[in-house]
């Protein structure tokens, strides 16, 4: 058997062009990200690489879940995977669960990818082929930008125009981000005028990134998706963990709602399931506990009938997705006009997640080769170093 004997965390930053920070406070942790022509934004990533002592390895780049508390708690948890079988997903899946019942499981994710990425390129074999793949290719949506008020998306004709150069690309789905104040009235505005430019080609989506304030803004917002027959209302509003607030939000609406974002690790979930809290279910292999968590979550949803929608886009969240029958679109988050998104530029291998990488019928392909199927361009990736966490089991 062999063990883990090494894992290293690598800090890096880069810079992407005509994006900035949006609100007072956000520029120290960037969650607010949107459209500033001539701005460079300063992006902060790590990378996870676990090593066993008969020299297999696993790698991975996180895109979306990269904050400092997602550091901490992957640099908190990667010392635990020393000495373990690496093999053992499942048992250490249940240990740092336990381990982080106090915290949002933010960290775990990263590692859990790594994991399976060297399993896979131990046995020579993708990831969506080791959990039982099911399709080659991804059917994607557009998934933009919050607004802004710097010449991007900064009204509902914005929006629409966007949307419409979208469908010329090749995509068939979009998804609306609306301003992060989250008025009513704009948001309203920004679903009918995209609704009467695309609605009648392109499946259409909202998402409130629970920015809206009250179940009354949730409500007109919602009867704006009902008019433009938007095909789910995500994330409406404040009450972000309340399942009986979106209930009673779903019986007074007829778009289908999609939470669980923000509502971490399996258990949760499924407890907001069955409370009628969604009609979507939610997953993301970064967020909620690794592929192994994604996985968990996509078969919850399907025991109920129900389809389980990825959050977001990267390698591991192709390979989920291509292994899964319930689940409809691929996220290509987040795009917009004049400006990439911010998954950092880490692939030596033609692997994209920016908004030109649909072939012309919209859709994207789950990689093909072992584990995740990239090579990661590891001399960006030191070139762009900060510091490096590493863990040995000999030190240990």
């Amino acid at each position: 058997m062999s063990v883990i004997s090494r894992v290293e965390v690598h800090e890096f930053e880069y810079e992407v062009k005509n994006l900035g920070s949006v609100g007072s406070r956000s520029k120290y942790t960037h969650n607010h990200v949107a459209y500033q022509k001539g701005s460079t934004l300063k992006m902060s990533k790590y990378a996870v690489v676990i090593e066993t002592d008969d020299g297999a390895r696993g790698e991975y780049v996180v895109c979306w879940g990269a904050t400092r508390p997602a550091l901490t708690q992957t640099i908190m948890l990667a010392p635990d995977l020393l000495g373990r079988d690496p093999d053992k997903r499942e048992a250490i899946y249940d240990e740092f669960n336990r381990r982080l019942c106090h915290h949002d499981h933010m960290g775990h994710g990263p590692l859990d990818i790594a994991l399976w990425d060297l399993a896979g390129k131990r046995l020579n074999a993708s990831i969506s082929v080791l959990l039982g793949s099911y399709r080659d290719r991804l059917k994607a949506y557009a998934s933009t930008f919050h607004g802004d008020r710097n010449g991007g998306l900064d009204s509902p004709e914005a929006f629409a125009n966007f949307a419409r150069h979208c469908h010329d690309m090749g995509y068939r789905g979009y998804k609306i981000h609306g301003w992060f104040d989250g008025n009513p009235d704009n948001e309203a505005s920004a679903i009918l005028a995209t609704a009467r430019a695309v609605g009648d080609k392109m499946t259409l989506m909202y998402d409130g990134g629970s920015d809206l304030k009250t179940f009354a803004d949730a409500l007109q917002v919602g009867r704006a998706c009902d008019e433009g027959n938007f095909f789910w209302f995500e994330d409406p509003y404040r009450a972000s963990k309340s399942a009986f607030a979106h209930n009673k939000l779903h019986q007074m609406l007829k778009t289908p709602l999609l939470i669980g974002e923000h509502i971490r690790s399996l258990e949760p979930k499924a407890d907001f399931l069955m409370a009628g809290g969604t009609d979507f279910v939610r997953a993301d292999p970064e967020y909620d506990m690794g592929i192994t968590g994604a996985i968990k979550t996509a078969h919850l949803a399907e025991a109920f009938g129900l389809d389980c929608e990825i959050h977001a886009c990267g390698p591991a969240h192709r390979h989920v997705m291509g292994a899964i029958r319930n689940s409809n679109f691929y996220e290509l988050a987040l795009v917009g006009p004049d400006c990439p998104n911010t998954v950092p530029p880490v692939y030596a291998c033609g692997y994209s997640d920016q908004i030109d990488c649909i072939d012309k019928d919209g859709t994207v392909p789950v990689p093909t080769g072992p584990g995740l199927g990239v090579t990661y361009d590891w001399d960006f990736i030191k070139a762009h170093t900060k510091s490096v966490h590493a863990f040995d089991l000999k030190d240990a």
